[in-house]
């Protein structure tokens, strides 16, 4: 016996699904063929082969394949029927034990379902989730961080803050943690930044797909990794991987870490009366993470640690906004709604018309830098930070000069 092709059975169903909306009034015949991209004559001549042969007719009869066991078509009309005048508010199941009990009706329940749903009567049920498990932890402290922001009312008033938190995956334990007005790019890349100066450079990053960190080019879809967002940009040129995370169980490690959070860290600023965002964030970094991690850290699976230790010294550019300018002709880049005008450089005679790098630091001061050159560090007001050196003329040219004027004295 030949089995059907997938390209058959696909067609049956969608054939089936629109008949049945048809039969139950849900939608007009006319509409049908619409939907199935046929001619009205075509939807009769479908309509009547159903009408004679029941489910038989929906297959193509050039594959000479048998067809499932048919069901009469008055019964399709008895059970849609009954469903809509007397059953319209029971589940599927219960519907089901009605039409065995009360009409005698013997159908499989699969059977009911798919044609209760195909005629639009009842709405599929969602899938079941996946079975997840508990991802293991990390070996070693530094092969994986977690990052993550909780809003919250942190001080048991109306103000809401976010608390910034980087954890270690294999111990738990709390490297930075907080209180900012709005989880950011800036205050993201300045917890990134402290935990690298402190503890070294870590091999990955574990976050969620928030535009800060991964740019997702539909909802739904796996983030774009060439894209880099300036998160990405910064930990990229230190040469760590960032993870992604498609679903809040993901997270559970940091989703029940803050919990605890949320439990203790406002009971203990209230006790000691601290209703300040800089009170607040001096207790968590003098006194409460301490406090934090020898109560909930754990010990790591292996001896050892897989922090490497920091060799750059350009984490000042790193951890910054970057923007890409042209230079105008008059030596000026124009930024935030400002020209910054460009001193002379001993690098070329100009670089009106080069493509400079406009950092935007963390301490609010800006900085243009071309190639790996500074040519230029201002305040946020667009003052000059560090004035840049002079140009100098060549030895060779200055000796030339006094040789010259030596001359000349004593020629007169």
């Amino acid at each position: 016996m030949k089995q059907m092709t997938s390209a058959a059975v696909e067609r049956a169903m969608k054939l089936q699904d629109v008949m049945l909306r048809a039969m139950a009034k849900r939608i007009t015949w006319y509409q049908a063929a619409e939907i199935l991209g046929i001619s009205c004559r075509q939807m009769l001549r479908w309509q009547t082969r159903f009408k004679h042969e029941g489910y038989e007719g929906l297959f193509d009869r050039r594959l000479g394949v048998p067809s499932p066991k048919r069901v009469p078509l008055e019964t399709v009309e008895t059970v849609l029927r009954l469903y809509q005048e007397q059953y319209f508010d029971f589940n599927v199941r219960h519907f089901h034990e009605k039409l065995g009990a009360e009409h005698g009706i013997k159908l499989s329940y699969t059977w009911v379902k798919q044609a209760l749903q195909g005629a639009g009567l009842v709405k599929p049920t969602r899938k079941r989730g996946k079975h997840r498990k508990r991802r293991p932890r990390r070996p070693l402290p530094g092969m994986l961080l977690h990052i993550d922001g909780s809003q919250h009312r942190w001080f048991c008033d109306q103000r809401w803050y976010d608390l910034l938190v980087v954890m270690d995956d294999a111990t738990s334990e709390i490297y930075y943690a907080q209180l900012v007005a709005e989880e950011s790019t800036p205050t993201v890349l300045a917890a990134l930044r402290e935990v690298i100066e402190q503890q070294g450079v870590f091999c990955a990053l574990y976050s969620d797909r928030a535009s800060h960190f991964f740019l997702t080019p539909k909802a739904g879809e796996p983030v774009d990794h060439n894209r880099l967002t300036q998160v990405g940009r910064a930990l990229r040129q230190l040469g760590i991987q960032m993870i992604p995370a498609y679903s809040p169980q993901a997270r559970g490690r940091s989703e029940r870490g803050f919990g605890t959070w949320q439990g203790r860290l406002p009971q203990e600023l209230r006790s000691r009366k601290i209703k300040t965002l800089e009170g607040a964030n001096a207790f968590l970094r003098e006194q409460y993470i301490k406090e934090f991690n020898q109560r909930f850290s754990k010990p790591a699976g292996e001896l050892g640690t897989a922090f490497v230790p920091l060799r750059r010294k350009d984490l000042d550019l790193i951890f910054s906004l970057q923007h890409e300018r042209i230079v105008a002709r008059d030596n000026t880049v124009s930024f935030a709604n400002r020209a910054w005008q460009l001193e002379r450089t001993k690098l070329r005679g100009t670089l009106a018309g080069c493509r400079v790098t406009v950092h935007e630091h963390l301490d609010s001061t800006i900085s243009i830098t071309f190639g790996p050159h500074c040519v230029g560090r201002y305040k946020a007001d667009g003052t000059t930070v560090v004035e840049m050196p002079p140009v100098r003329k060549a030895k060779k040219t200055l000796a030339s000069r006094t040789g010259l004027e030596k001359s000349g004295q004593k020629a007169a």
